[in-house]
């Protein structure tokens, strides 16, 4: 998965592309998709909620505080980026973990 995704390293971290479904079933990390992960969130998308419950998601399944995880553009659109306060490396890792096995 993590070899599909945009991952840019910053200082302090690594940007990547994030695609949002807020108001979604449940709140789940989906696979890459163009370059971007897919994320769903079951909060709507009302002032900033939605972008809170990416932050809280995304800072779960990456074992970070949510003060690790910034949307540093896109904070209106169901197209954002993201930056992780952990290395490329290390994102890619934790993706990895989270992959699904993939089916024979």
């Amino acid at each position: 998965m993590a070899t599909d995704l945009e991952l840019t390293p910053v200082a302090g971290g690594t940007r990547l592309r994030v695609r949002v479904k807020p108001g979604a079933r449940k709140s789940a990390i989906g696979a890459a998709h163009g370059g971007a992960l897919k994320v769903s969130v079951a909060t709507v998308a009302e002032r900033g909620k939605a972008n809170r419950a990416v932050v809280e998601l995304l800072a779960d399944a990456f074992g970070l505080p949510a003060s690790a995880v910034t949307i540093v553009a896109g904070k209106t659109s169901q197209d954002k980026i993201v930056e992780l306060a952990l290395s490329v490396a290390a994102v890619c890792g934790i993706l990895a973990e989270l992959e699904p096995p993939k089916k024979r």
